[in-house]
């Protein structure tokens, strides 16, 4: 099956790739469709974002498209800064302003109570307007600094449950097996499976 991702997220795009390259797929992004328009990222939810993407790149490229919406719920904060992950820092601000907001609004807040999780959807849409998605959660903490230099997003600070090691300070393989992307994508190759057999 040909699926278009649709994100321009090099390092998203990567880790995908990385995670489905045992499927029964064939992967394009957007960068084989520029002028593909962008889809505002207005929901509620990540689900509410994943389908409205997914469905707008297959209804522009006439191919199935697999969207993904995620980020970082942390529990003392209300589940902030959810679906603002990527534009926590305001419109443009970059991985580590976004982290750099999140542990000064947290300094004050007790090692035991800095519970968090990492939330994605996968939503693949196909042309006839189907849609499909597939939720995968990290459970974890955030940390008071930032460790290790890999991954993206919040990975430098955030500690999946029984590691004292953050997502930026694993290996991609270390990582892969305990992401919410991971466990997202591992239900769409079930999924995929099913539908090839």
């Amino acid at each position: 099956m040909n699926i278009v991702l649709a994100t321009r997220n090099k390092k998203k795009i990567e880790e995908i790739k990385r995670i489905v390259k045992d499927m029964p797929i064939t992967i394009y992004t957007l960068n084989d469709f520029p002028d593909c328009p962008d889809v505002k990222e207005d929901g509620n939810t990540f689900e509410e974002n994943a389908v409205k993407k997914a469905m707008a790149v297959s209804k522009y490229t006439k191919m199935p498209a697999l969207a993904d919406d995620s980020g970082l719920e942390v529990y003392a904060l209300g589940g902030a800064p959810g679906v603002l992950s990527a534009r926590y820092a305001g419109e443009g601000a970059d991985d580590r302003r976004n982290f750099e907001k999140l542990l000064s609004e947290m300094k004050l807040i007790s090692d035991e109570k800095r519970g968090a999780r990492f939330a994605c959807c996968i939503a693949l849409s196909f042309p006839d307007g189907k849609v499909e998605t597939f939720m995968g959660y990290a459970e974890g903490r955030i940390g008071r600094e930032p460790r290790g230099s890999k991954g993206f997003g919040y990975d430098p600070v955030f500690y999946p449950i029984g590691h004292n090691k953050t997502f930026a300070e694993m290996t991609d393989e270390e990582k892969d097996a305990l992401s919410h992307r991971g466990t997202a994508l591992k239900k769409l190759y079930e999924y995929l499976k099913g539908r090839s057999s």
